[in-house]
């Protein structure tokens, strides 16, 4: 038998008392306890939003270790649409545990991968016969996207944009914009070129939205003259609705217009869906919303509901360009993943969870509406479906982002167990990704707590109500 002391501590009952070390601060909570051990034992280089801290969760809630309850509006990065532990999906792992939790794909064929891959190709088809790639996160599903592509094509260049994120290995972390998420960790993937995203908030200048993505379309076809041929570029990558970037949604006319750009030159068009897709923005993929079918797209977080699995989907003959072994891994679609997957995907069904991303999305929206109407340090809010931010900034300039408001308004909503986090290449934006199964009671006090601390930070910087 083990017994557990005040100090968290186990021993076993019948060894002789000793002395606690007297170097040790028994004064912390269990939070800031196992804090300082995260920072004792693990690289500074692993980001670290708060000092929140889990030992258990359910739904749109997460217990500390110290049994606060927190209301999560972070949702593990996007990760949990479908809720933490959704009794189906636990209940599928559990099964699959039991029965096998690893052979390799490349080794030994199992039903859960195939099922997996058959059900995406029904639910995301690219336009005629599609087929499925599954990896383990977001980045991997980056990295093999390229491959595939510059074997389709027998090109090199990838065409990317300002504020993307898609991961943090070599090919993604040079397609990413931020440079702060990568310090020293050059040379870089060559033969990787950047446009600026079309961000009609920022540099829309006061034209019409129909005259900024002209004006951005224009710029597209000058690059292909200044900057890299288009018969050398394999793929242009793009995120819908850019997550890290701080949820700027890409106009419509300019994504059809990119689209039409690809078709001309022969170039793929991969689509970034890592954080945008499983009903996030109140349908299964972002372009949904736009009309536009992609070559091939990339796909995490919410698949699994927690547990690491990706996907690139394709259009069949791309899929197929790609050499014998030249795409997967040792790991890729984990039988136990796969079976999180597939239950996930069957509950998502089930509470229809592209309605909950609209529904959640509709209080979101309204709620920051109103906020933007009082304080002038909010100069955006956008979003498509529950996939929403706020953005501050100063004097009501897009120019002169605010993140010191950003961090106050997240620091002051975790002291009030709200977690929320920050995005924007200069952290001036916070968004929101609760999970869609949150209730209407829960997912209002989260914002009451929001507008309540805001009006503190903001209180001196009041808009006129219009």
């Amino acid at each position: 038998m083990c017994a557990i002391d005040q100090t968290g501590l186990a021993h076993a009952h019948w060894l002789p008392k000793f002395s606690l070390p007297s170097h040790l601060d028994y004064s912390m909570t269990k939070s800031q306890d196992l804090i300082a051990r995260r920072k004792a034992a693990i690289p500074l280089g692993v980001g670290m939003f708060n000092d929140a801290t889990a030992v258990r969760a359910s739904g749109a809630t997460i217990v500390d270790a110290d049994g606060h309850e927190l209301i999560d509006f972070a949702g593990g990065i996007g990760v949990v649409n479908a809720g933490h532990c959704p009794a189906p999906v636990v209940k599928a792992i559990q099964e699959q545990a039991a029965r096998f939790l690893h052979v390799s794909f490349n080794v030994t064929s199992y039903e859960p991968y195939i099922a997996l891959c058959e059900r995406l190709n029904a639910l995301l088809p690219h336009g005629g016969p599609t087929k499925t790639l599954l990896i383990n996160t977001g980045a991997e599903a980056v990295e093999n996207a390229i491959k595939i592509a510059r074997q389709a094509t027998r090109r090199q260049g990838v065409l990317c944009f300002t504020d993307a994120f898609h991961g943090r290995t070599l090919m993604a972390m040079t397609l990413t914009s931020k440079v702060q998420y990568k310090p020293n960790c050059g040379p870089f993937a060559p033969e990787v070129y950047r446009t600026q995203f079309p961000n009609f908030y920022r540099y829309g200048a006061g034209r019409t939205e129909a005259d900024f993505v002209k004006a951005q379309l224009h710029c597209l076809e000058e690059l292909a003259h200044t900057t890299v041929a288009p018969e050398h570029l394999a793929a242009v990558i793009i995120e819908v609705v850019q997550g890290e970037g701080g949820f700027n949604v890409v106009p419509a006319e300019y994504l059809r217009g990119l689209r039409a750009f690809c078709d001309r030159h022969g170039i793929l068009l991969i689509l970034d869906e890592v954080q945008s897709g499983f009903g996030r923005t109140g349908a299964w993929s972002a372009y949904e919303h736009f009309d536009v079918i992609p070559d091939l797209s990339t796909w995490a977080k919410s698949l699994g509901s927690g547990m690491p699995i990706a996907a690139v989907v394709g259009k069949a003959e791309v899929m197929d360009a790609a050499g014998p072994s030249s795409i997967g891994g040792t790991y890729i679609g984990n039988p136990v993943s796969c079976a999180a997957a597939l239950a996930t995907l069957n509950y998502m069904e089930e509470i229809d969870i592209n309605a909950k991303g609209r529904h959640v999305g509709e209080i979101v929206r309204t709620r920051f509406e109103g906020w933007k109407k009082t304080y002038a340090q909010i100069g955006d809010v956008r979003g498509l479906g529950a996939m929403m931010a706020i953005e501050f900034v100063k004097e009501g300039d897009p120019q002169q982002p605010d993140a010191e408001t950003a961090t106050a308004l997240m620091t002051a909503c975790a002291r009030r167990h709200l977690v929320v986090i920050t995005a924007g290449t200069e952290k001036n934006i916070i968004r929101v990704l609760s999970p869609l199964v949150i209730g209407d009671a829960l997912l209002n006090t989260g914002l009451d707590i929001m507008e309540e601390e805001l009006a503190q930070i903001c209180g001196a910087g009041l808009a006129e109500v219009s």
